[in-house]
Parts: C-alpha cells; sequence; structure tokens
C-alpha cells in the first residue's frame, strides 16, 4: 500500500533528537547522529540531571515550534516520556507539524519505586500518539521489561521492534552509529509528511521491512 503523495509535495523532514536522563554522551548513538546526519539536531533540554516534566515539553514545544515542519523526533529513554508528554497536551492533529517519531527504549514508571528523578514525569500517557512511530525495546534493558514496552507500543500505537539483548540501547550497549537504527529512523522519514491515514502510516511502518529489521538485530 502506498501513500496518497506526488515527490513534489512533500519536503525532507528535520530530525530532532530527544535525549533521557543524564543527556547522551560523546560516544551515544544520538550524539553520533548529530554529528554525522546534516538532517539532524539535538533539543537541549537542559536539567539533564533533575529534570522537570513541564520544563522539558516546553522546550521540546520550542523546538518543533522553531523547525521547518516536517519534524521528526528521535527519542530514547525518558526522552520518549516527554515526547509522549508533550503529544498528550500539545493536542496536534495527525501527523503535522511532527509527522513521526523513532523511541528508543523508553523508561519504565510503572516500577515501583520509582526513581526520583523521573517522579515528575508518572504516569505515562497512554494515549495513542498523534503521529507514525516505532517503539524499539531490548530483551534486556534494566529500565523496561519487554512485556511492559510493547504493551507501551501497543498503547501509542508505535510498531513494535525487538532490539534483541542489547541492554538500554545507549553507548553503554556498544552500538556506535547504531545502523539498524538508522534504518528504522529512515523507515520513519519515509513515512512523514506524507497525506495518508493513521492505518496506512501504520501498516508501511509495520510492512516494509520491519520484521527483516528485528530479526538483524537478533542476529548481532
Amino acid at each position: 500500500m502506498a501513500l496518497n503523495l506526488h515527490e513534489g509535495d512533500r519536503q525532507q523532514p528535520i530530525v530532532l533528537t530527544v535525549p533521557g536522563l543524564n543527556g547522551s554522551g560523546a560516544s551515544h548513538w544520538q550524539t553520533l547522529w548529530e554529528q554525522s546526519r546534516p538532517d539532524t539536531s539535538r533539543i537541549e533540554l537542559g536539567m539533564w540531571s533533575r529534570p522537570r516534566r513541564n520544563a522539558w515539553v516546553t522546550k521540546i514545544d520550542q523546538a518543533i515550534r522553531g523547525a521547518q515542519p516536517p519534524r521528526v523526533l528521535a527519542a530514547h529513554s525518558l526522552g520518549c516520556i516527554a515526547v509522549a508528554w508533550w503529544a498528550e497536551l500539545s493536542g496536534q492533529p495527525w501527523g503535522w507539524p511532527v509527522a513521526g517519531a523513532l523511541l528508543v527504549a523508553p523508561a519504565d514508571l510503572g516500577a515501583r519505586p520509582l526513581a526520583a528523578e523521573l517522579a515528575d514525569f508518572a504516569p505515562v500517557p497512554r494515549r495513542p500518539l498523534p503521529f507514525p512511530s516505532i517503539l524499539v525495546a531490548s530483551e534486556d534493558d534494566p529500565w523496561i521489561a519487554p512485556d511492559r514496552a510493547r504493551d507501551l507500543a501497543a498503547a501509542w500505537g508505535s510498531h513494535f521492534v525487538n532490539a534483541g539483548p542489547v541492554g538500554h540501547i545507549n553507548a553503554a550497549s556498544g552500538l556506535g552509529w547504531w545502523d539498524e537504527g538508522q534504518e528504522l529512523l529512515d523507515r520513519v522519514i519515509r513515512v512523514a509528511g506524507g497525506h495518508g491515514s493513521v492505518e496506512e502510516a501504520r501498516t508501511i511502518l509495520a510492512v516494509n521491512g520491519t520484521e527483516a529489521a528485528s530479526a538483524s538485530f537478533l542476529g548481532r
């Protein structure tokens, strides 16, 4: 199934990365993407070690409004939860101005006891996100169990990808530039900015090789 879209109607999306708690260091895939991809830049959320939900959501909103649409978000850990809160509070219609998201290793805020640094972001919004998205989770992530990640993907309307046993999918996972993740990001970008329905976008994300991508993770 193809989106009802002419090439002349679409613009190349801008990718905005949304790091999690304590930010993303020099060897994190988000930082490496920002350095190597001309379409990618970071949302500087600030308050990295003691984040506040409203402050982060405001920074995300300012960055989205300040960038030319369409925008695609590439979030990690607590950044995924911040994106969900932005979607909850922004009231944007389907697919515009945020046209898609790659959500990697979201933090589980349903666990108890909840770390003080995360408490301001709980509870996690569970409404479907107003843009197509892929949620990537690891089999041995200390911050979220696979079944919890799959449940969150279902609530958000995200296509779920199993990354295999790669920890928190961060710098410690040794992924480097994380080529498989960039393939998933590029899949979101191809859908972003289209004029198709919710069902069309989600079908494209699910069918266009995501299962193969999942297998490539597991075969690492």
